[in-house]
């Protein structure tokens, strides 16, 4: 039977490693050992002319020793010979100083002296030119001897007239021993350098290796994009601020939520923001989970996490229609309520009205089902009376009702007079609606209960005043009634209050307008709401009401102004 065929094994392949660490480790050891290897070549370089230097400076230094010794007497005294005194003399000076050759000439430049006694009363191989003219000579240059390092001065007698010149050479080999001789310890300190900047290297790159858990550079790439993507696709806004509070990044529905541009970005969230609930609760000055905060027209639900770096990440949930729901729960709630008890009442006069009919009183039935309908016609009258906006004016019919129904007297102020010219009925709405809410709920159980309502028009500026005969609100809590989640009651079924009279006074000083609390003439509370700009100007709406030129009116039609509802 054959054996199938077999993997061959794979070979290892060896490349730039793909991780941080390892990228960085060899990077960081490439640039320690270019930069021993630079270091050492620079410092080497110097040494070599400083090391030559030093060479012709001994030689200069030797040839002037030797030009002060009494050899330029000798040197006319006598002739050029091997045993000669201009040769014994130059002999024990180079013995003497360790020098390459001692070579002493006259103006002819023939030599008096030499090292190779063969040399002696032969003209010398380079030109002596210089020295005799009187200059002192430093120079590396080849000769009989080899390459030396030579220095040259003239030889002058008695009188100081130059008779010749002496040239001292020391051997290049020397200087090259010399340097070469400071080479391994200069590499040993290299070596050292590199060996701490290797384990530097190794350590930074361990601290990083656990930064960034081990991961490569498109493994980063990857999770940076992917971190956008993600970001930018939550419905929640996520907004990350660094240890100074400056914002450090904002996804699309943050920048929605909180009405900011991406400029913001870089900015202090203090300076983006400016002073308020939303601000202290982004950068931590209020603790908590899930907290509530109102920006703009929308109510909020926060949470913020530090993080190590000493900055903070938070989450942003919109809670506005949730809380409209909630709201609108409650409201429904307490129209069942009060649609029960009214199923009650409307049973028993059911009843009364069923007896009387049996007892054939039809007049005294009359006048009790006229009594009965009559209350609530006065009631809706004099609020359509007052109030020609037909939304405001259905909303204080039907919290009327409910009023009634728990025991409360809500009265419309004589000083009431709205037109129906509002620019935002649904603003108003949820301004009165809120306002009235609170103060049911402040007049309901105290002695003699009523609240009174009063909505007027000064030019076109909206006023509200809502008053109640509640147990009013203390001086030093009259502005922490309207911060969002500021509240005394019990929680509502679902689970937030304290947003009803901030909403009231953001919407108020989003038109220029304001919203304050201080006590009614029956001890309670009273809210007045000032509305700028709440009504539409005059011969706008006349226009936009009037019929165009083409259209042909019925003249038993009524003329009336006003927006069409």
């Amino acid at each position: 039977m054959n054996a199938g065929p077999t993997t061959p094994p794979r070979r290892r392949r060896f490349g730039w490693p793909r991780r941080v660490f390892s990228q960085v480790l060899l990077m960081q050891l490439a640039i320690a050992a270019g930069t021993a290897v630079l270091a050492t070549g620079l410092f080497l370089r110097p040494l070599s002319d400083q090391l030559d230097d030093q060479a012709m400076r001994r030689a200069l230094a030797i040839a002037e020793t030797t030009a002060s010794e009494p050899v330029a007497d000798a040197l006319l005294a006598s002739l050029p010979s091997v045993d000669g005194p201009v040769q014994e003399e130059a002999e024990r000076i180079r013995e003497a100083t360790g020098a390459e050759y001692v070579v002493i000439m006259d103006r002819r430049g023939v030599r008096w002296s030499h090292t190779d006694t063969g040399q002696i009363g032969r003209i010398v191989s380079t030109d002596p030119s210089e020295a005799i003219a009187g200059h002192d000579v430093m120079e590396i240059d080849s000769g009989t001897l080899g390459r030396s390092a030579r220095g040259k001065v003239p030889l002058r007698d008695e009188s100081g007239r130059i008779v010749g010149a002496v040239s001292v050479g020391i051997a290049y080999d020397s200087v090259r021993e010399r340097l070469l001789a400071t080479i391994p310890g200069l590499l040993a300190y290299a070596g050292g350098a590199l060996a701490v900047g290797a384990l530097a290297a190794f350590l930074i790159s361990r601290r990083l290796q656990r930064q960034t858990h081990d991961l490569a550079f498109s493994d980063i790439s990857a999770l940076l994009a992917e971190r956008e993507a993600m970001l930018h696709s939550l419905r929640e806004g996520v907004i990350a601020l660094d240890g100074t509070g400056r914002i450090r990044l904002m996804n699309d529905e943050a920048q929605r939520l909180l009405g900011l541009g991406p400029e913001a970005t870089g900015r202090p969230l203090d300076v983006v923001l400016g002073p308020g609930r939303t601000t202290d609760v982004l950068a931590g000055r209020v603790a908590g989970d899930d907290l509530l905060t109102v920006s703009g027209a929308r109510v909020l639900i926060a949470n913020r996490m530090p993080t190590d770096d000493g900055g903070a990440v938070a989450t942003l949930r919109d809670r506005t229609e949730l809380e409209q729901l909630g709201r609108e729960l409650d409201a429904t709630r307490g129209l069942i309520d009060a649609l029960r008890a009214q199923d009650h009442e409307h049973a028993n006069r059911m009843h009364t009205l069923m007896g009387l009919l049996e007892l054939e009183m039809h007049d005294e039935a009359v006048e009790f089902v006229t009594e009965v309908v009559g209350v609530h016609r006065a009631t809706a009258e004099q609020v359509t009376e007052r109030i020609h906006d037909p939304l405001p004016a259905a909303l204080l019919v039907g919290k009327a009702t409910v009023a009634a129904e728990r025991g409360v007297s809500l009265r419309i102020s004589p000083a009431t007079l709205l037109p129906d010219r509002l620019v935002d009925p649904q603003g108003l709405v949820t301004v009165l609606g809120n306002l009235v809410d609170n103060a049911l709920d402040a007049a309901a159980g105290s002695e003699d209960p009523r609240i009174e309502v009063e909505v007027r028009a000064e030019g076109r500026t909206v006023v509200l005043r809502i008053s109640d005969s509640g147990p009013g609100v203390p001086r030093e809590q009259r502005e922490l009634v309207f911060t969002e989640g500021w509240t005394t009651k019990e929680l509502p079924t679902h689970g937030r209050r304290g947003l009803g009279l901030a909403m009231v006074r953001r919407l108020a000083e989003r038109q220029g307008g304001s919203a304050r609390v201080t006590e009614s003439a029956d001890g309670g509370a009273e809210f007045t709401v000032v509305l700028p700009e709440a009504l539409a100007d005059t011969e706008r709406v006349t226009r936009d009401a009037a019929p165009p030129d083409d259209v042909v009116r019925d003249p038993a039609e009524p003329v009336t102004t006003g927006e069409t509802r």
